[in-house]
């Protein structure tokens, strides 16, 4: 007996530390609360979790915060042996250790087996997220800070306005505090239960262009249709936005449709519904006492309906007149969801600010799209502003030099992976490459050429098909990447209507950069004032000394090298094919002619009409673009009519032929 006893001291000793590890120790606050809500905890619903959310937030315990992270991470399991709840993390041994909430302890490590994982689904865990704001929105990490207020941004709640409030004073981060001052003033204007705070919102952001504001004060406009008797007014907590004549403001059939709805009229009846009773009650060769033959008749076909409504067999035909009469009878209104008259003013005043000025910058964002397509047109056209200027050449291969520069820029990126320096080698790479090229074409075929345009046409016609074969040859039908340094990845973003992308902006720049270049070249170099006497008077110019050919070789080629770094400044946005010069050349005539044929200031006048009036035809018609380019071409030969010679005509050799 005496070793008995011993033995079961023994093993009472060695039982103790085991039920340590296994219950909590008493005054186990976060454990009690996750007891009580266990079941739905254990088998958690996005339709039944939400009381458990707010039971947990509400309870004000420390440890919430770190009991609603550890279950939206799915690391929350449950002891199955006591049904107690621990978060758990696997060790090397294929162990878990398990550590109680309330004290922040871990009490062991457990065997998977007896452990099982609480797994809370997607919606769930975005219940779970939005609980966890008001606790992140104090977080000492500002990324932290800054992830609440995005989930707040997601799912505004209306429970979480007194937090967001309270959590600016003590911030520290000037950006952090304006994000929360202005979601702060969102949430007001959408939840607060104060009328005037939130009229004193809605002012403050009055004007504002973002999207978000818009968002939060078009659903203060919203409206429901309704109906009242014409003698009885609408109830007195009703806000009418505005009161609806029946063919006027609302079609008569969906007037209609609302009475029948409520219960206050009959249904009508359709053409197809009368056939189909029709068909159904047949007997003995008629239907309500009308011969099946005479059916055909729409007359008819009533006549038999209304015979069997009258027997009861079918629902009575609402005629014109009877549905008229229902319709008088009442008076229809739109009224708006949010009942305060004065809430629903303001923000129709807000709104309305906003959409004028959202108008303003929309011609703004449409002026500088059509500035970046008017410096593509000018860089693309600028040379053909020159050969056929100084030269009075129909180059129709003018697009193939565009081409050529661009895929001098996709081999140039091939051997120099840097974006960036790529790109400063192949500009001047691609003048070098498509120079030599116009050289050697004006050299070849165009001097033989001279004074016979059409000759000219077909010839540089047949050079562009060549061109765009040798390029398909070599590179294939697919398209080459032409990609633009990181540094113009991205748009300038004004406002949320205004932005151009960075690389229309390094176009602009670039055509301000060749505008400069060609004005210095023309005005302050030797080859510019030949250029110039041979544009006014070839004859002359000779005579002074002046070699014509040389000039008119050296001008076909500064045309054609611009042309190369156009095609690499319009590669980096637009795909690099074989026929990517097609796609501009129509338009590079259509500058050069509306400018003035020869003058730079022209063509800068041409290509800025050009792009605007594309722009323009293009936002009033933006489903078809095929048909803006018709119109504006319908536009430039009616233009052409009053003035053939362009904006600015060009006066000398150019302007008499």
């Amino acid at each position: 007996m005496r070793y008995l006893r011993a033995a079961l001291a023994g093993l009472i000793l060695l039982a103790v530390p085991l039920v340590a590890q296994q219950a909590p120790e008493s005054g186990t606050p976060v454990q009690d609360l996750l007891q009580t809500h266990a079941d739905q905890i254990a088998k958690s619903s996005r339709r039944t979790i939400q009381p458990v959310i707010d039971a947990l937030v509400a309870s004000g315990l420390p440890q919430i915060e770190t009991v609603l992270a550890t279950w939206q991470a799915r690391e929350i399991w449950q002891r199955e042996s006591d049904g107690l709840f621990f978060a758990a993390t696997e060790t090397d041994n294929s162990l878990f250790e398990l550590t109680d909430f309330d004290t922040g302890e871990p009490i062991g490590a457990f065997p998977r087996d007896g452990l099982a994982q609480v797994k809370p689904n997607s919606g769930v865990q975005g219940l779970i997220a939005t609980a966890l704001v008001q606790f992140q929105l104090n977080s000492p990490d500002p990324a932290q800070r800054r992830q609440a207020l995005d989930s707040l941004a997601r799912a505004p709640d209306a429970t979480l306005l007194a937090p967001l409030r309270a959590s600016i004073e003590p911030e520290t981060d000037p950006d952090i505090r304006a994000r929360k001052q202005r979601l702060a003033t969102l949430l007001t204007i959408a939840h607060d239960s104060n009328e005037a705070a939130r009229i004193a919102a809605i002012a403050e952001v009055s004007g504002d262009l973002s999207v978000d504001v818009r968002a939060t004060l078009n659903p203060l406009l919203s409206t429901h249709r309704t109906f009242a008797a014409a003698d009885a007014p609408l109830a007195g907590d009703q806000n009418v936005a505005r009161t609806l004549v029946p063919g006027r403001d609302i079609p008569v059939t969906e007037a209609y449709a609302l009475l029948v709805a409520a219960g206050d009229a009959p249904a009508l009846v359709s053409e197809g519904a009368i056939r189909e009773a029709l068909a159904v009650n047949i007997a003995e060769g008629r239907v309500g006492g009308v011969p099946i033959a005479a059916l055909s008749d729409p007359e008819a076909r009533n006549r038999a309906y209304d015979a069997l409504a009258a027997a009861g067999a079918v629902p009575p035909r609402v005629d014109t007149a009877e549905r008229d009469a229902s319709l008088a009878a009442h008076r229809f209104y739109d009224v708006y969801d949010e009942p305060s008259a004065a809430l629903t003013d303001a923000a129709q005043q807000a709104l309305g600010s906003i959409e004028t000025r959202v108008g303003i910058n929309q011609a703004l964002d449409l002026g500088l799209d059509a500035l970046s397509l008017a410096s593509i047109y000018f860089l693309a056209a600028i040379g053909l502003a020159i050969t056929f200027g100084v030269m009075g050449v129909i180059n129709m291969a003018h697009g193939e030099f565009i081409m050529m520069g661009a895929y001098t820029g996709y081999v140039v990126q091939q051997v120099i992976p840097d974006y960036t320096v790529s790109i400063l080698v192949a500009l001047p790479l691609a003048f070098a490459v498509t120079f030599a090229a116009g050289v050697a074409m004006e050299r070849l075929v165009i001097r033989h050429l001279y004074h016979r345009p059409l000759e000219t046409l077909l010839a540089t016609f047949g050079i562009s098909i060549a061109l765009q074969q040798i390029a398909k040859n070599i590179f294939g039908t697919q398209a080459r990447p032409l990609t633009s340094p990181g540094w113009l990845d991205g748009a300038w973003v004004l406002n949320d209507v205004v932005s151009i992308s960075y690389i229309r902006i390094a176009i602009f720049v670039l055509a301000l950069i060749f505008l400069t270049l060609f004005l210095f070249i023309m005005r302050h170099t030797r080859l510019g004032l030949e250029t110039r006497a041979v544009t006014q008077n070839p004859r002359m110019a000779a005579s002074m000394g002046i070699n014509p050919d040389r000039v008119n070789m050296l001008s076909f080629g500064l045309g054609s090298g611009i042309a190369g770094v156009a095609g690499v400044a319009i590669g980096l946005y637009a795909k690099v094919t074989s026929e990517l010069g097609q796609d501009y050349i129509v338009q590079s005539f259509m500058t050069v002619v509306v400018g003035g044929v020869g003058n730079i200031w022209g063509t800068l006048l041409g290509a800025t009409m050009i792009g605007s009036l594309q722009k323009g035809i293009e936002w009033l018609n933006p489903s078809n673009t095929l048909a803006a380019q018709t119109y504006m071409i319908v536009f430039i030969i009616i233009f052409i009519q009053f003035r053939p010679r362009g904006i600015i005509a060009l006066r000398g050799r150019a302007a008499g032929d």
